[in-house]
């Protein structure tokens, strides 16, 4: 099987694992505003761990061994996170979406449901974490890239849970809520094989696709995701979640490295 067959599989595992994560609304489950806080708090320190550990340092060691040390590899790893940065951003104000407390942002979407702008928020947040795994796996690292689809898995199957609950109390049933928060983690596997393909026909791309995806994940955790756990005055147990995530994938990270 091919690097780039690989990554699909790979980000399309750790996609899925939304679905794992909202399998207890099935079963009636609810799950409290802190306890949600708090397993967002671990999705961000998931997701910061990895930007660093796995994608960030990685790509420099890469530059560097091709550029040598000193200010190219420095280069690359600030223009790759700004860039990354930048395109969330311009989704963030382009696509019209809907977050649980923040409301409505981008252009006006009258005639679109509710509930698709959702779906469309939460596809913005899963791009880079689907572009990270398969840069992971399109680099030809097979073991960085499983790390990287195991961190972003741990943390999808929380935020699964968390949008399940989230549409269940807006009053939608027990099935749909389960089936969009599934659905809401497909869009990995595209995104992970996009960045597979890209970073395996040119070696170059490696370093630049691994800090993009690095940066859009940043951009992520402190635009949306802190911002939501610390509204309902569970700060201390969102920073506690998030410390826990960090810790963990950090420790996957060099353990398996």
């Amino acid at each position: 099987m091919n690097i780039v067959a690989i990554g699909f599989l790979g980000s399309l595992a750790a996609g899925m694992m939304t679905a794992v994560g909202a399998l207890p609304v099935l079963a009636g489950r609810t799950v409290s505003r802190r306890a949600t806080d708090i397993m967002l708090g671990f999705a961000a320190g998931v997701m910061l761990a990895a930007s660093f550990f796995s994608l960030i340092l990685p790509a420099i060691e890469i530059s560097t061994e091709r550029y040598g040390a000193g200010l190219v590899p420095a280069l690359i790893a600030a223009t790759g996170v700004f860039l990354g940065v930048v395109l969330l951003f311009v989704l963030d104000e382009r696509i019209p979406h809907e977050h649980f407390v923040k409301g409505r942002e981008g252009p006006d979407a009258v005639a679109m449901q509710k509930i698709w702008l959702f779906v469309l928020a939460i596809t913005i947040h899963n791009i880079p974490e689907g572009l990270a795994v398969g840069v992971g796996f399109g680099g030809g690292d097979v073991i960085a890239g499983s790390k990287l689809a195991v961190g972003i898995g741990l943390q999808n199957a929380p935020e699964g849970l968390a949008v399940a609950v989230a549409l269940m109390s807006l009053g939608y049933s027990r099935l749909y809520a389960f089936a969009v928060a599934s659905l809401t983690g497909m869009v990995e596997p595209a995104a992970g094989l996009a960045g597979a393909i890209a970073v395996s026909l040119s070696e170059a791309l490696l370093p630049w696709g691994m800090t993009f995806a690095a940066g859009a994940m940043i951009c992520v955790i402190s635009h949306e995701i802190i911002p939501e756990t610390h509204r309902h005055g569970h700060h201390k147990a969102a920073t506690i979640g998030l410390s826990t995530g960090f810790i963990l994938m950090m420790f996957l990270d060099v353990a398996f490295g």
